[in-house]
C-alpha cells in the first residue's frame, strides 16, 4: 500500500500544479479537480486497510480527472438526502389510503416523486440497514438479529458513505445507526464525516442529550425535531461541497410518545399506543414539511435528490390500517416488508409509478451511478442490486430485470442455531409471486429460547395475540404447512389466503431451488461474519428487544 500511497501523492500534487497554471478560462475547466484535490487530501490513505475501498478511490478519482483535463463537460453532482423512519408501515401514508392520517407534506413529496410501489427491504431494523448501506444482503453481512453482537456489521464492509467520499461527497448522518454504536463499528469510522444522535436512543423522547460528532449537549424539544435541525445544519455548513445526508428517525419505534398537538387528533378513535403511534407519524410528516421549505429556501431544491423510505412492515398502526396486506414486523409475509420508497429530484425525474420489483438493495449502485462513482469490478461482483436509473428516469415502460428474485429471512434464531432455521420464516418473490415458509424450525432444542419461533408455536396452538397484534395473530403471524412451501400469488390475493403450490409445482420447484442454493451460498460467509454469534436468550428471560426490536 506504501506504494500506491506514494504514487496517489504524486498524482495530487501534479493535479495541483496543473490548476495553478490554468489561465482564467481553463480554471472553469480544471474546478473539478481543485475539488477532487480537497477530497482526496480529506483521506488518510496509509491507514486504509481495505482494498476494495481504496479501489474506489483510486478509480473514481482518476476517472473524473482524466475526464477534467480533457475538457469534458460534467454535470454539478446532486447533492443526496436519504431519510429512514423507523416502524413505519407501508400504509401509513395519507396517499397510500390510511383513514386517519393526513400527511399533507409527505402527500405532496409522493406526487412529486418516483413512487416504487414493489419496494422490499428486510422484515426488521438492522438488517435492513445493513442491506440498504451495502447493496448486499444482510446474512452476507453477518446482520441477522437487532441484538449485539449480531447486529453489528462487519468491519470490512465498504459502505455507500466511503463510496460517495471517493467522489467528493461531504457525509453526514443523524439519528439512528443501529450497527454496533462502539468503537470501529460506529458511523464516524465507517465514512462518515459528521454525526449526530441522541443519547438514550429511542427511549428518550423530549429535551435529550445531543451527541454532536462526540460532544454532549443539552437538547430542548422533541428528538425528531433536533434530528431534522441538525440534518439542516449539516447541509448548510457543506457549503458548495456535494453532500449526502443520512437521516434515520427513531420514529415511530416504540416506546411511542409524541408532542400532544400530534396526538391529539387521534385520541378517543384509536388505543392510546395507536394514537401515540400515529402522532410520531404525523410530527415525521410535519419535520419532512420543515425540510423541503429548508431547501427551497436556500435554492438546493433543483439539485437535491431527496428519497424517503420505511425499513420494515407494519407496527402498532398495523390493525389501523396495513394497506390490504397480510403480515407486520418480523414475519415473512409481504406485510414484513414491503416499504414506502419515494425518489424526489426536480427537473430530472418526472413524478410516475414503478411497479417493478425493486429493494433497498438496489439504492448503493442507484446512488453510485447518480453521483459518477466508479465503483471496482471486485466490489461491483458482491452487489446484490440494480441501478433504478433507467426506472427513474423514464416515464414509460421499460424491460428491467424481469427474472429478478429477491430472498429473504426473518433471522433471529437464537444464537448458534442458525443451520436449523434454513427454513423458518424464509420467502423468495419472483414478480407477484411469493413462495413462503412460515412455520417453528421444528428443532428440541430451540424451544429453550426465546425467539420468533416463540411466538410460531403460540399462534400454531391458537393464541390470538401475538406482537403487534391483539387479536389477529392467526392471520398476520400465518402458519404455513410444515416442511413444504407454500406459493401466493400476490396481485391476485394480496391477502395470501389461497396457497397454489399445487397448481405451481414446477414454479415452486424452480425457486425453492434457487432459494437452496442461495441459502447454501451465503451461510459460510454469514457465520464468518459473525450471524450466528452471541448467547441465545433463555425462554423466561426478560428482554423487551427479544421479539420485538
Amino acid at each position: 500500500m506504501i506504494v500506491e500511497t506514494h504514487k496517489i501523492s504524486v498524482w495530487i500534487s501534479n493535479m495541483d500544479a496543473s490548476i495553478g497554471q490554468s489561465d482564467s478560462e481553463s480554471r472553469a475547466e480544471t474546478a473539478g479537480c481543485g475539488s477532487l484535490a480537497l477530497a482526496l487530501r480529506s483521506f488518510d490513505f496509509m491507514s486504509f486497510t481495505n482494498n476494495a475501498l481504496f479501489s474506489v478511490v483510486l478509480v473514481t478519482a482518476l476517472a473524473v480527472f482524466t475526464g477534467t483535463l480533457e475538457g469534458s463537460e460534467r454535470e454539478e453532482p446532486p447533492n443526496i438526502i436519504l431519510v429512514l423512519t423507523d416502524d413505519q408501515g407501508y400504509g401509513d401514508l395519507g396517499r397510500h389510503g390510511h383513514p386517519l392520517l393526513k400527511t399533507p407534506h409527505l402527500n405532496q413529496l409522493h406526487e412529486e416523486s418516483v413512487r416504487f410501489e414493489n419496494f422490499y427491504v428486510s422484515p426488521s431494523c438492522s438488517p435492513t440497514r445493513a442491506a440498504l448501506l451495502t447493496g448486499m444482503h444482510e446474512f452476507r453481512n453477518g446482520v441477522t438479529h437487532t441484538l449485539q453482537p449480531r447486529e453489528q456489521l462487519y468491519l470490512d464492509a465498504v459502505i455507500l458513505p466511503q463510496l460517495l467520499k471517493s467522489a467528493g461527497y461531504r457525509t453526514g448522518f443523524i439519528g439512528k445507526w443501529h450497527l454496533g454504536n462502539k468503537g470501529d463499528y460506529a458511523p464516524g469510522q465507517r465514512g462518515f464525516d459528521w454525526c449526530s444522535t441522541n443519547a438514550g436512543g429511542p427511549r428518550v423522547h423530549f429535551d435529550p442529550v445531543m451527541i454532536r460528532n462526540g460532544k454532549r449537549e443539552k437538547g430542548k424539544g422533541y428528538r425528531e425535531d433536533l434530528f431534522f435541525d441538525d440534518a439542516m445544519t449539516f447541509i448548510e455548513e457543506s457549503g458548495d461541497q456535494p453532500f449526502f445526508c443520512y437521516l434515520a428517525t427513531y420514529s415511530p419505534h416504540s416506546p411511542l410518545a409524541a408532542p400532544e398537538e400530534f396526538v391529539a387528533p387521534f385520541r378517543g378513535r384509536v388505543s392510546d399506543d395507536e394514537a401515540a403511534y400515529l402522532g410520531m407519524v404525523a410530527n415525521i410528516d410535519f419535520n419532512v414539511g420543515r425540510l423541503m421549505k429548508f431547501l427551497r429556501g436556500r435554492d438546493l431544491d433543483e439539485n437535491t435528490i431527496v428519497i424517503l423510505m420505511t425499513d420494515n412492515g407494519a407496527t402498532y398502526g398495523l390493525e389501523v390500517f396495513n394497506a390490504g396486506m397480510r403480515g407486520c414486523k418480523c414475519t415473512i409475509w409481504q406485510g414484513g416488508s414491503r416499504a414506502i420508497s419515494l425518489w424526489r429530484w426536480p427537473g430530472q425525474w418526472e413524478p410516475h409509478e414503478v411497479n417493478h420489483l425493486t429493494a433497498h438493495l438496489d439504492v448503493v449502485p442507484t446512488l453510485c451511478d447518480l453521483a459518477g462513482v466508479e465503483i471496482p469490478d471486485a466490489l461491483d461482483a458482491d452487489l446484490e442490486g440494480f441501478s433504478l436509473r433507467p426506472l427513474l428516469e423514464s416515464e414509460e415502460p421499460v424491460t428491467w430485470h424481469e427474472d429478478r428474485l429477491l430472498f429473504r429471512h426473518v433471522g433471529r434464531w437464537p444464537s448458534g442455531m442458525a443451520a436449523e432455521h434454513k427454513y423458518a420464516m424464509a420467502s423468495v418473490q419472483k414478480g407477484d409471486y411469493l413462495l413462503v415458509r412460515s412455520h417453528e424450525c421444528g428443532a428440541p432444542e430451540c424451544r429453550e429460547f426465546s425467539s420468533q419461533c416463540t411466538t410460531l408455536r403460540s399462534v400454531e396452538k391458537g393464541a390470538t395475540r401475538a406482537t403487534y397484534t391483539g387479536e389477529n395473530a392467526g392471520f398476520h403471524w400465518g402458519i404455513t404447512t410444515k416442511d413444504r412451501w407454500s406459493l401466493f400469488d400476490l396481485k391476485n390475493d394480496p391477502n395470501c389466503r389461497k396457497d397454489i403450490a399445487s397448481s405451481q409445482s414446477k414454479l415452486v420447484s424452480d425457486l425453492s431451488a434457487a432459494y437452496d442454493q442461495w441459502w447454501d451460498t451465503n451461510f459460510p460467509k454469514m457465520i464468518q461474519r459473525g450471524g450466528d454469534k452471541g448467547e441465545p436468550t433463555p425462554r423466561n428471560h426478560r428482554n423487551r428487544t427479544a421479539n420485538q426490536p
